[in-house]
């Protein structure tokens, strides 16, 4: 059966092309697919043992995925966690250590782009990829509102990492 794009009127969002099915169904109107790269590197706090870059890496991101699992986030449904990804790791120059990133893929659905722009507002973003649907139809209107939410979104991360460094 062949799609039926309309368009879909809502309130305070984003409005997505979408079909005539999914809305009946109650489906959110967007689905994509998210990956974060978690980071894992070793201290010099303990000289003897402690844990592998690669483990803490590891940690961090069944950490992040447990609270994916059981704390909702508004306008995001969580489909699917993928926790395959083999963790990679990389030699920093700047730092002069090694580091492991633990990759984390999501598969999600969004009630409206601005709540996806929230949800990928973290340094652990690495990249995301539109399943559904095929087509977005943006006024200028809803493009501003798109630019407005980035926008708050970097400034409260500016405003955290200036508490952060201010506390060194």
């Amino acid at each position: 059966m062949a799609k039926i794009g309309i368009i879909v009127p809502c309130f305070g969002g984003i409005c997505l092309e979408n079909t005539k099915k999914d809305l009946q169904n109650g489906k959110s109107r967007l689905r994509m697919r998210v990956r974060f790269d978690y980071r894992g590197e070793k201290t010099n706090r303990f000289i003897f043992g402690g844990k592998s870059p690669d483990r803490l890496a590891e940690d961090a991101r069944e950490h992040r995925a447990a609270l994916l699992r059981n704390i909702p986030i508004q306008g995001i449904t969580i489909e699917d966690i993928n926790m395959d990804v083999d963790v990679y790791v990389v030699y920093e120059e700047e730092t002069g250590r090694e580091v492991a990133y633990a990759p984390l893929e999501l598969t999600i659905r969004a009630d409206m782009l601005e709540d996806v722009v929230r949800f990928i507002s973290c340094q652990e973003f690495r990249k995301i990829e539109i399943l559904e649907p095929d087509q977005l139809h943006l006024t200028s209107n809803e493009i501003e509102r798109i630019l407005y939410k980035m926008s708050q979104e970097l400034n409260e991360f500016g405003e955290l990492l200036v508490r952060k460094l201010g506390n060194r």
